[in-house]
């Protein structure tokens, strides 16, 4: 499922493709690109719910808490999401990319996703894709994209 996010991701979202493509039409592309129905159909499902969660006027109560508080990460979270993964998160909120509510939208998303385990790049992915798709995170968005993206100048020591 994740390399059917990747794929729509890198072609249709981040590539600034400006027209909107039926689901229909969408799915026989990812067929022809050769994965599988099931997974495609997983993936638009994902990406359903993450635009419920963006079109929502309401930010739900799971994604809500004070301003000084902190996260704690049930069972199945702290074995899906490792500690560089969590890290990564709490990173991510202390430079301002990430707030309470992105950071649970993110980490909602990535409960969904089907892997047992998520990689750190996979888990920067999946806030890129969050950021992308949550009004009033142009900023973030941009910020993580310099961060993870942008190569050092010069000779590594």
């Amino acid at each position: 499922m994740f390399d059917v996010l990747m794929y729509l991701f890198e072609t249709y979202i981040h590539a600034d493709v400006d027209s909107m493509v039926e689901q229909d039409e969408l799915a026989d592309e990812l067929t022809q690109a050769g994965f599988h129905k099931e997974e495609i159909l997983k993936a638009l499902a994902w990406l359903e719910r993450l635009a419920e969660l963006q079109e929502a006027e309401e930010t739900p109560a799971w994604a809500r808490s004070a301003p000084d508080s902190f996260r704690i990460y049930i069972q199945e979270e702290l074995y899906k999401i490792d500690a560089e993964g969590r890290g990564f998160l709490l990173f991510l909120e202390q430079i301002k990319v990430l707030n309470a509510e992105t950071r649970e939208i993110v980490i909602d998303r990535l409960m969904e996703l089907d892997s047992p385990v998520i990689e750190l790049d996979d888990l920067k992915w999946v806030v890129l894709m969050v950021l992308f798709n949550v009004p009033g995170s142009e900023s973030a968005y941009h910020q993580l994209e310099e961060l993870i993206f942008e190569q050092p100048e010069g000779a590594v020591h």
